[in-house]
C-alpha cells in the first residue's frame, strides 16, 4: 500500500486536507512508493499560525534552553544517521554513502547552532561621551521560512532551521515534494529532543505553498536554494512583500587545469566532482577548462576513470552512482548529450543508453563526457544537473579566467596547479563566491558561509556560518546616559559622597 507523507504542524502530524497529492517514486525502480500531501493556502496559514504562537515563548527563551535542545537534537541525529540516509536513498536515489555524507554536512550546522551563545554576543562601548554608553545586540526576527530543493533533502534544510531556531526564531519548512520524507523525520527528531510544539513546522506542497509563504504577512524572512529562475522569482516576490531574502540559485562550476598540474589528481577530482551524486548538486564541476597542450591527456585520464564507475541502486553497497530523481529529468539531461555533436562537441562518452539489469524501469543514465565544447552550445550554457562533464580548451591562464568570468553564474570554482603564485592570483581574479585550490568542490565548513556571486545568489547574505546568524537576526543599538549617583536628589542617600 502506498504510504502518505503528511504535514508536521504544531508538533504533530497533520493530514492534508486540500485533496491534492503528489507522487514520490523510487528512482531505482521507477515505481511510485509514496504520495505526499500538497498544502492549500489555508494549510500554509495554519503552519505559520502555529509558528507565530510558538514564537511568543520561544523568542524570549533563554540561550541555555535553546542550546540544551540543540545538543539533544544533535545526539538524536547522530543516532539516526542511517535512518535519514535510507530515506534519502529511497526517494532521491543517491547511493547510501553519499546520503550519509549529506547528513554529516547538515550536522555541522547543528553543531554550529549548539554554540550560538558565542555567536549572539553583543558589543559595548563605554564613555563614548560624558556618562554615555552604546551597546549593540542582535534579536530574532519572528517566523521565518525555508524552501529547499530535491537534491539534498536533509542537508539543505539543516543549513537553515537549526541556526534560525537557535537565534530564537520559529520556522516553517517547505521541502521538495519529490523526496519529502527526510524533512518529516528531521522534525520528529527535533520534537523528541524537546523542541516546543510549533517552533519547527513542515508543510509539503508545490507553487501554491511557496506563494503562500512568500505572500504571508507573518513571515519575516525566506531562505531558498534551487535553480536561478526560481531564486530570482523568490527574491523578487518576497522582497516586494518586505521580507528579508537569501535565495541561492544555479551554477555552472568550472575547474581550471594548468599545464603544471598533477593530471592524475585533476582527473580523479574531475570524475568525483562531476559525477558524484549523479551530478545533481549545485557545486558539481560541470566544466573543465584545460590550458595548453594538456587537454588530450587530461580527457583520456578522465575517460579511463569514468568508465570504471559502477552505476546501480543506491542501497547496493557496490554502487558508486545512482539514478536521477525522475524520468523527466533523466530525459532532459540526455537531450544535452544527444544534441552535443550537432553543436560542435566531441562526444567521448555517451551515457544516454545506460540501463541496470533487473531495474530496467529506473531513471538511469550513464556518465557522459563532452570534449572541445564551445561556449555557445546548450551543454555549456545551461545548468544540466546531471552526470555530464564538458571539457573546454584554452591557450592560456588569462584565456581560461576570461572564459570563466564571462559565465553568468558564479557559485563555485577550482584551480589545479602546483604554482602557489598562480593559485593566489586565481583566487583574487575569479568572479565566484567559493574557490577551491586543488580542491574540486569547495563547499565551506559550517562555521564559514556558503554562497555564490552573480546569478548564483539573490540577496545580500550567504547561508549558514556568520552570514546565517546575521540573516536570522537583526541589530539593535542602544545609547544610554545615567546620572551619577552622587547627583541624586536631596533626601536620597545611596551611600555616595556628595560632589557639592
Amino acid at each position: 500500500m502506498t504510504k502518505t507523507v503528511n504535514h508536521w504542524i504544531g508538533g504533530r502530524t497533520v493530514e492534508g486536507t486540500s485533496g491534492q497529492y503528489g507522487p514520490v517514486t523510487d528512482p531505482a525502480t521507477g515505481a511510485v512508493t509514496t504520495r505526499v500531501a500538497l498544502a492549500s493556502v489555508a494549510e500554509v496559514d495554519a503552519a505559520v499560525a502555529a509558528a507565530k504562537a510558538a514564537y511568543a515563548t520561544w523568542g524570549t527563551s533563554s540561550l541555555a534552553q535553546r542550546t540544551a535542545v540543540l545538543f539533544r537534537y544533535r545526539a538524536l541525529l547522530d543516532a539516526h544517521r542511517d535512518d535519514i540516509a535510507a530515506l534519502i536513498t529511497a526517494e532521491h536515489g543517491k547511493v547510501h554513502s553519499d546520503a550519509l555524507g549529506e547528513v554529516a554536512r547538515g550536522l555541522e550546522i547543528v553543531e554550529l547552532a549548539c554554540g550560538i551563545t558565542t555567536q549572539l554576543k553583543g558589543e559595548l562601548s563605554t564613555q563614548v561621551s560624558n556618562r554615555v554608553d552604546v551597546s549593540s545586540i542582535r534579536q530574532s526576527l519572528g517566523v521565518v521560512a525555508g524552501i529547499t530543493p530535491f537534491n539534498f533533502p536533509a542537508m539543505v534544510p539543516m543549513w537553515m532551521f537549526p541556526l534560525a531556531i537557535a537565534c530564537g526564531n520559529t520556522f516553517v519548512l517547505k521541502p521538495s515534494e519529490k523526496d519529502p520524507s527526510a524533512a518529516n523525520l528531521l522534525a520528529e527528531l527535533a520534537s523528541e529532543a524537546g523542541l516546543p510544539d510549533g517552533v519547527l513546522n513542515v508543510v509539503h506542497g508545490d507553487k501554491v505553498a511557496v506563494d503562500g509563504l512568500l505572500n504571508h504577512p507573518d513571515v519575516a524572512a525566506v531562505s531558498f536554494v534551487g535553480s536561478t529562475p526560481i531564486a530570482r522569482y523568490i527574491h523578487a516576490t518576497a522582497s516586494a512583500n518586505g521580507k528579508r531574502v537569501q535565495a541561492l540559485g544555479g551554477a555552472k562550476n568550472h575547474m581550471l587545469v594548468l599545464p603544471d598540474a598533477d593530471l592524475d589528481a585533476a582527473a580523479d577530482a574531475a570524475v568525483s566532482a562531476a559525477y558524484g551524486s549523479a551530478g545533481e548538486r549545485c557545486m558539481a564541476i560541470s566544466a573543465v577548462v584545460a590550458v595548453g597542450a594538456i587537454g588530450d591527456e587530461l580527457v583520456a585520464k578522465i575517460r579511463e576513470r569514468a568508465e570504471k564507475i559502477k552505476i546501480g541502486p543506491g542501497n547496493d553497497p557496490t554502487s558508486e552512482m545512482g539514478p536521477l530523481i525522475t524520468a523527466a529529468h533523466r530525459d532532459k539531461v540526455a537531450s544535452y548529450v544527444t544534441g552535443a555533436a550537432a553543436q560542435g562537441a566531441e562526444v567521448v562518452l555517451d551515457g544516454t543508453g545506460h540501463t541496470v539489469e533487473g531495474f530496467e524501469d529506473g531513471h538511469w543514465i550513464g556518465l557522459s563526457l563532452l570534449d572541445k565544447v564551445s561556449t555557445d552550445s546548450d551543454a555549456y550554457k545551461d545548468e544540466i544537473f546531471g552526470p555530464v562533464l564538458c571539457v573546454l580548451r584554452v591557450e592560456s591562464y588569462e584565456d581560461g579566467v576570461a572564459l570563466m568570468n564571462a559565465s553568468p553564474f558564479g557559485n563555485g570554482t577550482a584551480i589545479f596547479t602546483r604554482d602557489g603564485g598562480a593559485a593566489r592570483r586565481f583566487q583574487l581574479e575569479i568572479q565566484a563566491g567559493m574557490v577551491g585550490v586543488n580542491v574540486p568542490i569547495p563547499v565551506p565548513v559550517g562555521y564559514h558561509s556558503f554562497g555564490g556571486w552573480k546569478d548564483s545568489l539573490f540577496g545580500d547574505h550567504h547561508i549558514y556560518g556568520n552570514d546565517g546568524v546575521h540573516f536570522y537576526t537583526r541589530g539593535k543599538v542602544t545609547t544610554t546616559r545615567w546620572p551619577d549617583p552622587a547627583d541624586a536628589p536631596a533626601g536620597v542617600d545611596l551611600g555616595f559622597p556628595r560632589n557639592h
